[in-house]
């Protein structure tokens, strides 16, 4: 049963007492697989990027159909190389969305090119391309979207915008492993594709992340990833391997160590067990929330298989006495942990100050953060702590409506 029918059942949590100890936002999944890959790499002798790092790149590639793989040390590198790679620098613009986290407009200000934002769609939250459309001038270069949450932007319209006007565009998957649009998984193209493992991501490393894209890209990409240099650590001191090397341009240091790797390989032979679980838990906020009148759920849109890297819910304030962060608190006096994703990049000061940006410039952004919160929504999840987290919820809205 898909989450979208189970939301229909009549299942409901009973009444429930109040939790006696803190539930966390999103704690690691990690089990004795990972642990025991680390501890190889740990008695091997090497730690840095090598042979599994190599490996992970190679499966990662394999399990979402891409073209080729690079893997890194953020998501955040990916999006950087990525913008370095392409050759995109100042007096240039880039598209981007105000709903996200600051590092998707970051690593634009790091290129010294002009961050463009467009508002998103009032359903998914995911930039709108008709208004990206609309925001493309003879100087844009490239677009980034974010798949907000783990649902897919709309990538056909948005990969129509990028070829019609030779512009790259650019998907910021931090939340969208293993998202599917159109029965195709988020990463399988030739455009670049950057990835998340940060410990909150659906598969992670600790800190890291995945680059991918065409294998010309790619090989560029990590050319500019690792100092400049035309070969990388391990083909240097393997056997065989030589020690001169050239320095191309001044690259950074942005390389996924294989401790890092050794990890993620042990947790993409679980992601499918580990997703099992996130759509379960779903489903069961789906059903236990249905019908309660100040809660707006999110969405899947039926082309997509949503990655549900968050669950976030929007509240209906008009129809309640307090506030989003007046329910974060309760939710906090409940001992179950919430979060918001995100304060929309407009309203950061350093972009407020530089753009002259104001909250209402982007009104479906801006009033879908001022009524979010994210719930906790990881494969540790028992249901009895998912129905405490259902109960918390309800019992504040109920008590709180107008």
């Amino acid at each position: 049963m898909t989450p979208e029918t189970l939301a229909t059942s009549p299942f409901a949590p009973a009444v429930r007492p109040p939790r006696e100890r803190f539930l966390p936002f999103s704690p690691p999944s990690v089990g004795e697989d990972e642990i025991r890959a680390v501890t190889e790499v740990l008695r091997s002798d090497w730690l840095s990027t090598g042979p599994r790092t190599q490996v992970f790149a190679e499966s990662f590639a394999r399990h979402v159909g891409a073209p080729a793989a690079l893997p890194l040390n953020s998501c955040t590198a990916a999006l950087h190389t990525t913008l370095v790679t392409l050759g995109v620098g100042e007096g240039d613009e880039v598209i981007t969305t105000p709903l996200t986290f600051a590092a998707s407009a970051n690593v634009i200000e790091h290129v010294r090119a002009r961050t463009v934002l467009v508002d998103v769609e009032p359903d998914t939250l995911n930039i709108d391309p008709a208004r990206v459309e609309a925001a493309v001038t003879p100087r844009t270069k490239a677009i980034i979207a974010v798949h907000y949450a783990g649902h897919p932007a709309e990538l056909d319209a948005l990969r129509a915008i990028a070829e019609a006007r030779g512009i790259t565009l650019i998907e910021d998957a931090a939340h969208a492993l293993p998202a599917t649009y159109k029965g195709a998984m988020v990463g399988h193209g030739a455009n670049p594709a950057a990835f998340s493992f940060y410990a909150t991501k659906n598969l992670t490393t600790g800190e890291g992340g995945m680059l991918t894209g065409a294998p010309e890209f790619i090989d560029r990409a990590r050319v500019v990833s690792l100092h400049g240099m035309s070969r990388d650590a391990w083909k240097r001191y393997a056997k065989g391997g030589s020690w001169k090397y050239d320095v191309l341009l001044p690259g950074f240091k942005y390389n996924m160590s294989d401790l890092q790797a050794a990890m993620g390989q042990a947790q993409l032979g679980r992601l499918d067990a580990l997703q099992a679980r996130r759509r379960e838990v779903v489903a069961r906020y789906l059903a236990g929330f249905a019908g309660e009148p100040a809660l707006e759920l999110p969405v899947a849109r039926a082309h997509v298989g949503h990655a549900w890297h968050l669950f976030v819910i929007r509240l209906r304030t008009d129809m309640l006495t307090i506030g989003r962060d007046a329910v974060i608190e309760a939710m906090t006096e409940a001992n179950v942990g919430t979060s918001v994703h995100f304060i929309p990049v407009h309203v950061h000061p350093y972009y407020r100050e530089k753009y002259g940006f104001a909250p209402a410039d982007f009104p479906v952004a801006h009033d879908a953060y001022e009524r979010m919160l994210s719930l906790p929504l990881n494969a540790r999840l028992t249901d009895d702590e998912v129905d405490d987290v259902i109960d918390a919820v309800r019992r504040i809205v109920r008590r709180h409506a107008r």
